[in-house]
């Protein structure tokens, strides 16, 4: 019984082995033919279109934009997601792209907040130098503002009746002060009354005569600030005739956001530089601050009395002041420095890393805290252990621009993938591929040209010139429609229709709000001009549009905020130079 089993197993055993010498090389042919056959026709295939790089598709067919064949595309980066950006390493080193990995600050730490004002005068130290008595104004002696006066010195002499009367009411009354010494009395303290000397008193009764046109002498030393009449006025008892101040010292006020205000205190220590002596800073500590927040410009007035002995700091002077202060922060906020992040005029955006070993970046938006130095704290939008860009955003945002991806100018994202939907040009809020052509460069420039003019109005707060600039560049836009790309005038429309409603416009804050989205758009139109006579900057203010930040565009680099004109001209900073 054992051998038959045994047999049984070695036939078994013979005929396998049969089996795979007459079929297993044929079988094994088959399956690399087969396995070769899969590698080399994917089932995952994308398409693309060579004019527009951000049409990506499972099949193959026409561009939804141009209408020309689709080809296939390169599947290097297919494997990220949906808004996900890949670089290569060239580029990254090209275009000197820097990470950094944000941790929390849990501790306290110690903070340096600058802050921006301009010196002025100190109105505790300022005089009015007025007119005791009604007269006519005969001879103005200081006549300028400016001018540097003495105690005592002679400022003018007036034509005063009234005066008159009383002069010849003394010598009266001199001849009777032995019988009438009581109205003697009275009437020499009338003239006290009006600011006349024991000396000038005195010689108008040793000298028997009255005076027609009587001297003003300055009662204080100072500068004159301010010229309030002139010769041949007629004033009024207590009417100012000069202002003037004293500059030994002068006031430097600042202007503090109203998310800063909890970092001052009174007596606390800062330092002060001029724009005029940029070397020199100057101790201080602030004096004063305003009780009462501009609902306008959201900002507070910070102070600071200056020394100004020897005369150097002139009221007007723009100056910084730095004040070190230490700031509790929250267990989760973290910080990031400024250079991470990007304004959209409603947004605040970094590019985070998502991919520890590939260079692959995904937008986020994120919400600030205050700003602290060169960081900024992030209250949420990312945690701690996020590696962020922080050099490079802007070249990350471009690529995600022309792949159709989540960025800066589009975010909806996801215009181009699988079957989703196509072209930013066709409805979404992204940047096309290619908004000018060559042959539209010049209607471009002179598109800028009077953006620029419609800006220097709005910084002057003139609603009628903006108004006026609003209709020219309608008329601009329309000679740039007539040779733009058939893919970029979905975009132009849009353009055109928020310059339709700052045109019917007048009033200054509605005008103010359209220019927000304008500026976005026309910063993308400023990025693809090619030939610029000069630098454009882009400038950004982070109080505009309800606090939300704005940007704007400008041939200089010093800041003229549009959007709050001489209320905070001076608010905002240069975000990059085209």
């Amino acid at each position: 019984m054992k051998k038959t089993i045994i047999y049984a197993g070695v036939a078994v055993l013979i005929g396998l082995g049969a089996g795979y010498l007459i079929f297993g090389g044929q079988t094994g042919m088959n399956t690399d033919a087969d396995h070769v056959h899969e590698e080399g026709m994917p089932t995952t295939e994308v398409w693309t279109c060579s004019m527009h790089p951000q049409i990506r598709q499972a099949e193959p067919g026409q561009c939804p934009i141009c209408g020309m064949d689709l080809i296939p595309a390169d599947t290097e980066g297919a494997d990220v997601g949906l808004n996900e950006v890949k670089m290569t390493k060239n580029a990254m080193a090209l275009a000197n792209i820097q990470t950094m990995v944000v941790g929390s600050k849990t501790e306290v730490e110690d903070g340096v907040v600058t802050l921006s004002g301009k010196i002025k005068m100190n109105e505790d130290a300022t005089a009015i130098q007025a007119s005791y008595f009604d007269g006519r104004i005969e001879k103005l002696y200081v006549d300028f503002p400016g001018q540097v006066v003495r105690k005592g010195q002679l400022l003018a002499t007036l034509y005063a009746p009234g005066l008159i009367a009383a002069q010849q009411e003394l010598i009266t009354a001199a001849s009777l002060k032995e019988t009438q010494p009581a109205l003697y009395s009275a009437v020499r303290n009338k003239l006290k009354l009006w600011k006349l000397t024991e000396e000038q008193i005195n010689a108008i009764e040793s000298s028997g005569s009255v005076r027609e046109n009587f001297p003003v002498y300055a009662t204080v030393s100072g500068t004159v600030s301010e010229k309030l009449a002139a010769e041949g006025d007629y004033i009024k008892q207590g009417q100012p005739i000069l202002k003037v101040s004293n500059l030994n010292t002068v006031w430097a006020d600042f202007d503090a956001y109203e998310s800063q205000i909890s970092r001052f205190a009174l007596g606390q220590d800062m330092k002060v530089a001029s724009t005029a002596y940029p070397n020199r800073e100057i101790p201080a500590t602030i004096s004063f601050i305003d009780p009462v927040l501009d609902s306008k410009t959201r900002t507070v007035t910070v102070r600071t009395t200056l020394n100004n002995a020897d005369g150097s700091l002139k009221p007007g002077m723009f100056v910084k002041g730095k004040i070190s202060g230490r700031i509790a922060r929250t267990e989760k906020e973290i910080m990031i420095p400024a250079t991470a992040v990007l304004w959209t005029g409603e947004r605040s955006l970094v590019y985070v890393k998502t991919d520890p070993f590939e260079p692959v970046f995904e937008m986020r938006e994120v919400t600030l805290g205050n700003r602290n130095g060169d960081f900024y704290g992030v209250v949420s939008g990312i945690g701690e252990g996020d590696e962020i860009v922080v050099n490079g955003t802007f070249t990350i945002d471009a690529a995600a621009q022309l792949q159709g991806k989540k960025s800066m100018m589009n975010d909806a994202g996801g215009t181009t993938t699988m079957g989703h939907d196509h072209g930013a040009m066709t409805g979404g809020s992204g940047k096309a591929h290619s908004l000018l052509t060559e042959a539209s460069q010049s209607e471009a420039m002179t598109l800028l040209e009077t953006y620029m003019k419609l800006k220097d109005a709005l910084v002057k707060s003139d609603s009628e010139k903006v108004k006026e600039y609003a209709g020219m560049l309608q008329k601009n836009l329309s000679a740039l429609m007539k040779v733009t790309a058939e893919d970029a005038r979905s975009f132009m429309k849009k353009l055109e229709n928020k310059l339709d409603a700052l045109a019917g416009s007048s009033d200054l804050e509605g005008q103010r709000r359209h220019f927000v989205i304008l500026s976005e758009q026309m910063i993308m139109i400023a990025m693809e001009l090619e030939d610029k006579e000069q630098p454009v900057y882009v400038q950004y203010c982070p109080m505009a549009n309800q606090d939300k930040g704005a940007q704007w565009l400008s041939w200089q680099r010093e800041i003229r905020n549009p959007y709050y004109g001489d209320a905070m001209l001076t608010c905002g900073e240069v975000r990059r130079e085209l």
